[in-house]
């Protein structure tokens, strides 16, 4: 298919561009054998994050049995085991690296929008090397509501300065296509990443992709 005239993409992070189930199984490992649980699984892992770090630790806590009241010593435990490995444990997607090279060479200003905490998000862009790419980086506690709200897509506009219509949104998963479809964005979903255990081929969306560097044949 062929994408409509765009000026700019905003682009997921977690599941979209680096692999980082390894990071949260670390982290979240080390949280829970301070608390006193077993770690949870990968495959666990995988199908929770998405929605932000406090949803994955409220519900990394209900799958061991953790009382809800451990919530605020859980997520500074977290916050402070991931801050150290951040980025040590995940590795970036193939076709990411030459799919932003391929975006900037077409001209289109890119953002990276994710619901990874932005004190998370932007060291782990620069430990993989991608900073260089995006003109901004918004993680989930920059606006007042994360995706699938359209507010975070709406404001990551202003900043670059584009309309709606004119920004593509990459992701993988229903989120992000809610929050797009919501914004007036056109969206494409990677294949590959983390869709909370549902094919992402079933989500309404523009186009679903294996690689980000199938991109550039697609604009139009």
């Amino acid at each position: 298919m062929r994408l409509p005239r765009l000026q700019a993409a905003i682009v997921d992070l977690d599941g979209t561009m680096v692999d980082t189930v390894g990071d949260f199984e670390v982290a979240l490992g080390r949280m829970l054998a301070e608390l006193g649980f077993a770690a949870v699984g990968r495959d666990f892992i995988a199908l929770t994050v998405g929605k932000g770090s406090e949803h994955l630790i409220r519900r990394t806590l209900e799958q061991v049995g953790a009382p809800a009241v451990l919530y605020d010593r859980a997520w500074d435990r977290y916050q402070h085991h991931y801050l150290q490995i951040n980025g040590q444990h995940s590795s970036v997607f193939p076709g990411v690296v030459e799919g932003l090279q391929g975006l900037r060479a077409r001209g289109l200003r890119l953002a990276c929008l994710t619901n990874k905490p932005t004190s998370f998000a932007r060291p782990l862009l620069a430990a993989k090397g991608l900073s260089g790419y995006f003109d901004h980086a918004f993680g989930g506690d920059a606006f007042a509501r994360k995706k699938p709200d359209p507010l975070p897509l709406l404001q990551t506009c202003l900043a670059l300065g584009t309309a709606p219509a004119a920004t593509l949104m990459v992701g993988d998963s229903s989120n992000d296509a809610a929050a797009a479809r919501a914004a007036g964005c056109p969206v494409v979903l990677v294949s590959y990443g983390y869709n909370h255990g549902e094919p992402v081929r079933a989500v309404d969306c523009d186009a679903v992709i294996d690689r980000i560097d199938e991109l550039a044949a697609m604009l139009g």
